[in-house]
């Protein structure tokens, strides 16, 4: 019979925080979602924000609002999405994050505006999200973002 491993309370937060960010990237790209599978997105995204919280650092909770404003731009939901979007910025500013969350934060911004419908803010933060998506300094880094920018939806904005 095999010893459990025992985790500390800390360890825990950090193993759910990272669980329910992968749970959510999983639920974002499925190819049709299901209205459950919706809710799961939202709450799993909070959730690994809220462990973020407890363990983690500002770029963890920065990455955290901007996964959580992400979910919401993509079903469409453009209040939470935008509230979100700037906490995200709010972080990013404070704590001067630059390159690969730079270009995250103005890409929230940008996706929120479109689904709300403001094409012109929507344009403003697109231009600004290329202009630091160019300037990421890490390859990998790089191509994570602009196929992340490159995904639907934009509402017809981008």
């Amino acid at each position: 019979m095999s010893e459990e491993k025992k985790y500390t309370e800390q360890e825990c937060h950090k193993r759910f925080a990272i669980q329910l960010n992968n749970l959510v990237w999983g639920l974002l790209q499925k190819e049709t979602r299901t209205a459950e599978d919706n809710d799961k997105m939202i709450h799993a995204a909070h959730a690994s924000h809220y462990h973020w919280t407890i363990v983690g650092e500002p770029v963890n909770f920065q990455r955290g609002e901007w996964l959580i404003s992400h979910v919401y731009a993509v079903l469409n939901r453009p209040e939470p999405a935008l509230y979100h979007a700037k906490k995200c910025r709010e972080l990013t500013e404070e704590h001067k994050f630059v390159d690969f969350d730079l270009a995250f934060a103005y890409e929230a911004m940008a996706r929120a505006y479109a689904s709300a419908g403001n094409a012109s803010e929507a344009k403003k933060y697109i231009q600004l999200a290329q202009e630091a998506g160019e300037k990421i300094k890490q390859e990998e880094d790089k191509k994570i973002f602009m196929s992340d920018f490159a995904a639907e939806p934009w509402y017809g904005v981008k």
